[in-house]
């Protein structure tokens, strides 16, 4: 149904019969509610093209409308706001164009239409899914289920990240801490004593724990050791008379003096895009240089080594937490000290060891590696599996890693890329308004956004009919997809036109923000038999579960719980940060998914007493509240295309939460079973379940199940 295609169509032919003037488009909005009309035609636009009083160019157009369609009964004009009144007979044809429609609004795609890859969750094989997963799976999935849902079709899939130091790091810890049992064997999910880590991905996070733990008591070790260096070498220095703190043979304090060094270094190097050999031993950590000449370079060579002996001065390394500092200049610093620091801590080395030997295909290190990953990966299905998302293809970078470094080749041909001096391979992007980028090291290795690279060209190579993406990554990404899809464009990649990063905000929790070396992760398994809690407590308190059975009961509460998760997060705009407070998304009332949950129910229950024929269509005079509910309804197939085309859930949540609201007031306002004259009461118990079938398909876009009986 789109009569305002029609009526924009007879405006623009009135405009031209009455005044000879063609116009390029109509404004429309809807009736405000104290006026009669159903839809409204804004006057005040037209004025750029026909000079004049509003009301007597809308009165004009008003009678042409009348005259020219048929569905315009009447019209009133207020100021320039032309009101028009659409025919009942109108909105009883469309409903009953769509009544039997179980797919109303939904689209088929076409054989010819492209297709779309919808990249979500992607998760690190160190630890469980939490909160911030959360966030993601849900809104890609959603998204992938609304493109879906506008006619296109599509794939999901993600890239799991099952290599790197991070995965070692939960190896090692494994052999060092993991309890053996009377077979002499360490503990798996099947064989642990703790019924916390039977779940794979627990397990696996729990050792992660433990390694972060045991690398920080060996730093706190270290830095003590040195302090106690650093008293003595004072001591003797005083006796002495000699101050030297470069040449001493104190091993704790030379590893973190060598650190410190290494960081400083490479930061005076990025920021003055210098070789160290360049920096003529002015990046000296423990000593400054005499300024023979006053010149720029050295004094930026000393305003930045204070920068940076000022940022390290404040910064905690084994209790701190980066994500604190907010300044992006003062966080370079502190991850460049935390790099070479980790590098002399033991357990950081013996895990970096692990690596290079899964590197070089070490047999009992990647016998290791595949066990454990496939204990996460039981645990990530089940967790995906309690959520509610699913995935038609997986990536994973032990396979991808090594991607695009062909295409390095490919883009110095075409002048895309060049080379330094030192063999490395970079884009300059400065036309673009973004920096130069780097694609491959010097070394010859590549970096992240060369495996990005070639595993976009890789999918587009698997899945032929392809035509864009749309990556869920968090906002933190935001310029790394700048640069991705522009290299991608200036490749010659068609297809590169149509890519979209999904940028979403972080999810808070009321108690803090998530960290997940420290263990105090807020958990998505959790998170989940949490909101199914929080349900069965609030449900138990309305008291509305009489004749349920405990299975149906634990069932709805579920499915209740999981809605309001779901819905909480998907009504708000996906670039916006999110406070996410359990208790408070399962509500009865308001815009929660609970409350459409019930809207929903309880339309089922009027459907089940309503013991009379009622298939039949019926031709009725329309009560208000009836044509309003009407036209909500008829604005879903539209919603779920600017949905689409905004990559947005927000739109189709908020979609839902209007429905329901003009359904409640028409539940209000009309009687239903109650009704007297037959044909009405048919009408409305027809209506009411076409509401209740809209609310299941637009809450199954949002991957949110609703309960029959509530």
């Amino acid at each position: 149904m789109n009569i305002q295609n029609t009526i924009e169509t007879k405006v623009k032919e009135g405009f031209l019969a009455l005044y000879n003037i063609e116009i390029p488009a109509v404004d429309f909005q809807p009736t405000r509610k104290e006026f009669e009309g159903d839809i409204t035609v804004v006057v005040f636009p037209l004025l750029r093209y026909k000079k004049g009083n509003p009301v007597a160019i809308g009165e004009d157009l008003g009678k042409y409308l009348v005259e020219n369609i048929e569905e315009i009964t009447s019209y009133n004009v207020v100021k320039g706001f032309l009101n028009l009144v659409v025919d009942d007979a109108f909105y009883l044809n469309f409903f009953n164009s769509i009544y039997n429609d179980s797919s109303f609004g939904f689209v088929s795609p076409k054989a010819d239409e492209k297709a779309m890859m919808v990249e979500y969750s992607s998760p690190n094989t160190n630890k469980p899914l939490h909160l911030g997963h959360v966030r993601n799976n849900l809104l890609g999935y959603s998204v992938a289920e609304i493109i879906k849902a506008s006619g296109k079709k599509v794939y999901k899939t993600q890239i799991i990240n099952d290599r790197g130091i991070h995965i070692c790091k939960s190896m090692l810890a494994w052999q060092l801490f993991a309890p053996k049992g009377n077979d002499g064997k360490r503990e798996t999910p099947k064989t642990t004593l703790n019924p916390e880590l039977q779940k794979g991905d627990k397990l696996v996070g729990y050792y992660y724990v433990k390694f972060d733990k045991e690398y920080k008591r060996q730093l706190k070790e270290i830095g003590a050791n040195a302090s106690k260096e650093f008293e003595n070498l004072v001591k003797d220095s005083e006796i002495s008379g000699i101050w030297d703190f470069q040449n001493h043979n104190n091993p704790n304090l030379q590893r973190l003096q060598k650190a410190f060094q290494k960081a400083l270094t490479e930061y005076l190097c990025e920021k003055l895009d210098k070789k160290p050999s360049d920096l003529e031993g002015k990046d000296s950590y423990l000593s400054d240089f005499t300024l023979f000449k006053n010149n720029d370079f050295d004094k930026e060579v000393l305003a930045l080594k204070s920068k940076f002996i000022s940022v390290r001065d404040k910064f905690n390394f084994i209790d701190g937490n980066i994500d604190d500092i907010k300044n992006k200049e003062d966080k370079k610093i502190i991850d460049l000290c935390i790099k070479h620091i980790e590098q002399v801590v033991e357990i950081f080395d013996n895990a970096k060891q692990m690596l290079l030997k899964w590197e070089a295909g070490d047999e009992e290190v990647v016998k290791l590696w595949k066990e454990m990953n496939s204990w996460v990966y039981a645990g990530f299905d089940v967790t995906y599996k309690n959520m509610g998302v699913n995935f038609d293809t997986l990536y994973f970078e032990s396979n991808t890693y090594l991607l695009g470094k062909d295409v390095v080749a490919q883009g110095l041909e075409k002048g895309v890329f060049y080379k330094k001096e030192d063999g490395s391979v970079w884009c300059d992007l400065t036309d673009d308004g973004l920096d130069e980028k780097i694609v491959l090291r010097s070394d010859g290795t590549a970096v992240y956004m060369t495996q990005d690279i070639g595993t976009a060209i890789q999918r587009v190579k698997d899945f032929p009919d392809v035509g864009g993406m749309v990556y869920t990554v968090g906002n933190e990404q935001d310029y790394h997809f700048q640069v991705l899809f522009l290299i991608l464009k200036k490749l010659g990649f068609d297809w590169a036109k149509q890519l979209h990063h999904l940028s979403y905000g972080m999810v808070d929790l009321p108690s803090g923000k998530m960290k997940s070396r420290e263990g105090t992760v807020v958990d998505a398994d959790d998170l989940m038999t949490e909101m199914s809690d929080t349900a069965k407590e609030i449900s138990e308190e309305l008291g509305k579960l009489d004749g349920y059975s405990d299975e149906e009961k634990e069932e709805l509460y579920k499915t209740i719980g999981l809605g309001a998760l779901k819905y909480f997060v998907l009504k708000v705009d996906p670039k916006k940060r999110i406070l996410f407070d359990p208790k408070s998304s399962v509500d009865f009332q308001g815009n929660t998914g609970p409350f459409m949950q019930y809207t929903y129910a309880r339309i089922q229950s009027i459907i089940r007493k309503a013991d009379f024929e009622y298939s039949n269509p019926v031709s009725i005079e329309l009560h208000e509240k009836e044509k309003e509910l009407l036209k909500q309804l008829a604005l879903f197939p539209e919603t779920i295309q600017l949905a689409a085309a905004n990559y947005s859930p927000a739109i189709i949540a908020n979609y839902t939460y209007d429905l329901v609201k003009e359904f409640n007031s028409f539940y209000q306002n009309v009687s239903i079973l109650g009704e007297d004259n037959q044909d009405k009461k048919i009408f409305r118990v027809q209506l009411a379940r076409k509401v209740a079938e809209t609310i299941k398909s637009a809450f199954s876009l949002l991957g949110i199940q609703v309960p029959e009986r509530m």
